[in-house]
């Protein structure tokens, strides 16, 4: 597994849990955090895959 992809995967944690910590908050709704984190992980796979 190379930097880059190691990268992509800390990266991605770090986006899904700001996200979670915002919607924890009322910063977001339900929807917009489920969009975040499928959106995040839709990115980071094709992302990975292509490395």
């Amino acid at each position: 597994m190379t930097e880059a992809q190691w990268g992509l995967i800390v990266v991605s944690a770090i986006i899904i849990a700001f996200a979670m910590a915002m919607r924890s908050v009322g910063a977001l709704r339900t929807a917009g955090t489920v969009t975040a984190i499928v959106v995040t992980l839709v990115i980071a796979g094709s992302l990975f895959l292509t490395q």
